[in-house]
Parts: structure tokens; C-alpha cells; sequence
């Protein structure tokens, strides 16, 4: 066991503070990653900094209609709230195909945002992996590669996908993150938050050093919008993604007005396929239509020896959301 102290913020200044210095330290709210991670020994904090008695728990709707989210609102209370039933379905659907019922009770919106890879050789400690020690190397590309790897974002560096179904449907909606720092606060467009590896798989936000996550505020919801999110997975229990895609559709009858595309379980961060919502705008509902878009949004996707078949998976998962949103005007 290693030691480390423990420190419960009174503020969020306080805890920004207590982030100050160069050894590792890390902020505590449901824990449900960081405590994974502690036990492994794949971090070691010095210090930890409980914030779970900040008040950042508040879910609201803004004037111009977007909805702030405090970082502290549990993906539980996420899901279930009224105004993201009606206006942000595909967020509570996501939310609620990951995990189980007692982690959502305990994870975080915030925590959700900083989840950390599932790659085997990043949590077992002893293979080599750039996130965990930079330059040793990535031993899921050479290795098994299967379920927890991505085909689209990767580099010669990492593979790894990200977890989350909650980020693939922000990532679909828009948002906006605010995070506060010594320097003050500011905010970080969800669509920047999440890095791609490149040469840097260690660094996989665009957080500052000591930076605190205290809101997510979603994008007005599209008017007239239907939505849906699909997860594809080995088994309908609790088990992460192999290719899921988060689809919001505006209508004119039988042509799409408007369209938001991202998919999860198939990327190195939650993937937003702009070039495949493009090329559906303005189109007639047809399958013919949806194989093509599904095809963009995998455009330049590389698989490895075990992972190839989330190719044709990720195209599937677009397409079969597609036609199932449009089932009623597919009929007339």
C-alpha cells in the first residue's frame, strides 16, 4: 500500500490549490476509475482531494436554452432528470447503457469526462504502454487488440479506445466545458477536450495541471429533433462498447433537415463523423443514403489483426440507427 494523504476541499479554490506542486496528485469524486487505478498501482497520487462536498450538483436550463450541468451531478441523476428526458434523450439513453446501476450511482459527470482507457496492457502495470510510461512502447498493437482498440484516431503510439457512452452523446449534442484553474476559469469546447493521441498518448485532455472540471453545458437542444443512441457489445449486461453511434435527426418529411453523427467503442476519443452528417443533410431517408453515410463516417479507419471487423461494425451501428429513425417515413 502506498501512502498518501487525504484533503477534503472546502471550496473550489481550495481544491484548485491543493492540486499546487509537482508530484502527482488527483481529485476524488465517485472514484470509480481513480480507486480502480489506486489498487492497480497504474497511479499513485500523493495526495487526494475529495470534492464531493463542492456545491457543483445543480442541473439548470439557461435563458438562450442550453443546460448547465454541474460536475458533481451523479450519471444516475443525469439521466433520470426531467429536463434531459425531454429535451436530451440520447443522452439518457447513453448514460444508461454503460456501467451498472450502483457505479452510475456513484460516477460523476465530471468523472465520466476523465474516464482512462480499458487497454489490458495500460491497467496490468508491467507491459509497455505510452500512456502509462511514455516512450516504452504500445504493446496492444502487436498484441491482442480485440474489443477495448480503436480503428479510427489511433497512432503508432496508442490504440486505445475510449469508454465512455455519455461523452459519444455529448460529443453528438455540442458542448461546452468550463474548468477552473489558478490562472481562473475558462472553458474548453467538448470537441477539443479529448486529445488524439499522436506522439503524446500520455496526455489525454486538455486540462492544466491542476485544472478542476466544474460544469458541462449542452448545446440547445435542435428543434424538432428525434434521437437515439445504439451500442453494440459482446453481451447486454454491463460491458463496454465494441461500436456505438449517437444520432440526432431533424426532418422535413422524407429529407434530413439536419443531422449530428458520433460514434463511440471504434475511436481513440468520442468521434463526431461531420464529414458522413454533411453528406446526409439535405438527402432523402433511403438505405441506399445510409450505407453511404455510414461508410464516411469510418472513413479512414485502419484496423489491426484483431479489431478489423469494428470496420464493418461501425458502418453497421450508423446505418441500422439511421433506418431505425426513420422507420416511419422508410414505410410511406
Amino acid at each position: 500500500m502506498r501512502t498518501f494523504t487525504f484533503v477534503r476541499a472546502e471550496s473550489p479554490a481550495h481544491a484548485v490549490g491543493s492540486m499546487s506542486g509537482d508530484a502527482p496528485r488527483a481529485y476524488l469524486a465517485g472514484g470509480t476509475t481513480l480507486l480502480d487505478l489506486v489498487k492497480l498501482d497504474v497511479m499513485q497520487p500523493v495526495q487526494i482531494i475529495d470534492i464531493n462536498h463542492l456545491p457543483l450538483k445543480q442541473v439548470e436550463r439557461l435563458a438562450d436554452g442550453r443546460l448547465r450541468v454541474g460536475a458533481l451531478v451523479s450519471n444516475t441523476e443525469l439521466a433520470n432528470h426531467p429536463l434531459v428526458r425531454e429535451h436530451y434523450p440520447v443522452l439518457a439513453e447513453a448514460i444508461l447503457a454503460g456501467a451498472s446501476t450502483q457505479l452510475r450511482n456513484k460516477a460523476t459527470t465530471a468523472g465520466n469526462l476523465m474516464q482512462r482507457v480499458r487497454c489490458n496492457y495500460f491497467r496490468d502495470g508491467a507491459s509497455a504502454c505510452n500512456k502509462r510510461e511514455p516512450g516504452s512502447g504500445c504493446a496492444a498493437i502487436g498484441g491482442l487488440n480485440r474489443s477495448v482498440h480503436a480503428v479510427l484516431g489511433t497512432s503508432d503510439q496508442c490504440i486505445a479506445t475510449h469508454p465512455s457512452d455519455m461523452c459519444v452523446a455529448m460529443a453528438a449534442i455540442g458542448a461546452q466545458v468550463t474548468v477552473r484553474g489558478v490562472a481562473g476559469e475558462r472553458e474548453i469546447p467538448f470537441a477539443d477536450f479529448h486529445l488524439l493521441p499522436g506522439d503524446t498518448p500520455w496526455r489525454e485532455h486538455a486540462l492544466e495541471r491542476g485544472e478542476l472540471i466544474t460544469h458541462v453545458t449542452l448545446d440547445a437542444p435542435l428543434a424538432g429533433s428525434r434521437s437515439a443512441y445504439l451500442k453494440l457489445r459482446d453481451r447486454a449486461s454491463y460491458q463496454f462498447a465494441l461500436a456505438s453511434s449517437a444520432i440526432i435527426l431533424v426532418l422535413d418529411g422524407q429529407r434530413i433537415a439536419d443531422a449530428r453523427i458520433a460514434l463511440g467503442g471504434v475511436a481513440s476519443k468520442p468521434w463526431r463523423a461531420r464529414e458522413a452528417e454533411q453528406a446526409l443533410i439535405g438527402q432523402r431517408a433511403t438505405p441506399e443514403i445510409f450505407a453511404r453515410v455510414a461508410e464516411l463516417a469510418l472513413k479512414g479507419a485502419r484496423g489491426y489483426e484483431h479489431n478489423a471487423f469494428k470496420i464493418p461494425l461501425g458502418q453497421q451501428v450508423v446505418a441500422r440507427n439511421l433506418r431505425d429513425l426513420t422507420a416511419q417515413e422508410l414505410s410511406s
